[in-house]
């Protein structure tokens, strides 16, 4: 059976405004790396298992050819440009319907990622994978990795499995898979907290594996509007009937694969992750996936940091364009670009995007 990986990258990525903009998201900026752009390192990660050439890049129009000219080692075909925003559902059954096309009827295993977590270790990472898709292709099951919680964390959502989780141990198989009890909300923190002891729960990475078959039965059962559009959208895609593909993608719901399927499937399992996982969501996340300095402090461009702590600090146009100095703070994130600068309390992170929000109601959308 074949093995494809799809690379969910057409987000915007607000949260790390002012660097991340509709036409250069975070998953084309190199915020992990300092050599490889976060889309980069997720082909890289996932190339031993699965080859480029079995690569499929879900982005949007806009990004699409930006996405082909950065990335020669992917075919340009494999970038799937989304005709119209929707959400992950209709994303994964456009990506299907491409599968489709390429194949018919035959089933292909379908690992689902995306373009901006920062995973330690890749070897671990494709072993995980490869136990998750070993699983999906020898059952009809939908199968997702689940992440053991190392902080209540209040910005993932959880899952919650029945049997207590046993300590980490060897490369994972597919026996460790196990059955899906619930998914959980995004919890406050103090369930956060109790999620994060229980031995219960796992973060929801939002990765996922499964058969396409097994992908349009739960369409069928859970999401027939997606199931029906499946062969519409496959035809478009065949004779190159752009209009007709934006018409059929363009009415399906604005719907998350999480909600529309997961949390309604019977047949969802989950293999918790042996390796160290973080979802790059705003800029605090640097602090965990860069080195800090004594201070605790993570800076990109050479700023001045004079008395400061626990800041995070990113000079995108570097010292010679903009000169960057910080006295006497801690806990703030001050991103600077060539034309907006981001200065926030560490601890509103998740409110940058009410800033982008403003600046598109006020007019200066062309700085989002």
């Amino acid at each position: 059976m074949q093995r494809y990986a799809v690379i969910m990258a057409g987000g915007s990525g607000e949260r790390f405004w002012p660097a991340s903009r509709q036409a250069r998201p975070k998953q084309l900026l190199r915020l992990t790396d300092p050599e490889r752009t976060m889309l980069g390192e997720a082909i890289d990660r996932i190339a031993p298992l699965i080859p480029p050439e079995r690569v499929l890049i879900a982005t949007n129009e806009i990004l699409a050819e930006p996405i082909r000219r950065g990335l020669p080692e992917i075919p340009p075909e494999n970038v799937i440009a989304e005709p119209a925003k929707r959400n992950t559902a209709a994303c994964l059954a456009l990506a299907t319907a491409h599968l489709r096309h390429r194949y018919g009827d035959a089933p292909v295993a379908m690992a689902v990622l995306t373009a901006d977590h920062k995973i330690a270790d890749p070897e671990r990472f494709r072993q995980t994978v490869d136990a998750a898709l070993t699983f999906a292709e020898s059952n009809d099951a939908l199968v997702t990795i689940g992440v053991r919680p190392t902080r209540p964390e209040t910005g993932y959502g959880y899952i919650e499995i029945e049997t207590k989780l046993a300590p980490a141990s060897g490369a994972p198989s597919p026996a460790d898979v196990r059955p899906v009890a619930r998914f959980r909300e995004k919890p406050d923190l103090a369930t956060a907290r109790e999620f994060a002891i229980s031995g219960h729960h796992l973060w929801n990475s939002g990765m996922f594996f499964w058969r396409t078959d097994t992908l349009t039965q739960g369409f069928i059962k859970h999401m027939p509007a997606l199931a029906t559009a499946l062969p519409v959208l496959t035809t478009a895609i065949a004779s190159a009937n752009h209009s007709g593909l934006l018409s059929c993608f363009s009415a399906l719901d604005d719907t998350s694969i999480d909600v529309g399927l997961m949390e309604r499937a019977a047949n969802v399992h989950v293999i918790p992750a042996s390796f160290a996982w973080d979802d790059v969501g705003a800029w605090d996340a640097l602090s965990r996936t860069r080195e800090c300095d004594p201070q605790g402090n993570v800076a990109t461009g050479d700023p001045v940091l004079i008395e400061s702590r626990d800041c995070i600090v990113y000079n995108e146009a570097g010292p010679d364009q903009i000169a960057l100095a910080l006295v006497g703070v801690r806990d703030l994130v001050v991103a600077a670009t060539a034309d907006a600068v981001l200065v926030c309390a560490r601890d509103r992170v998740q409110d940058v995007r009410r800033a982008v929000a403003e600046l598109r109601r006020t007019g200066r959308g062309n700085k989002t």
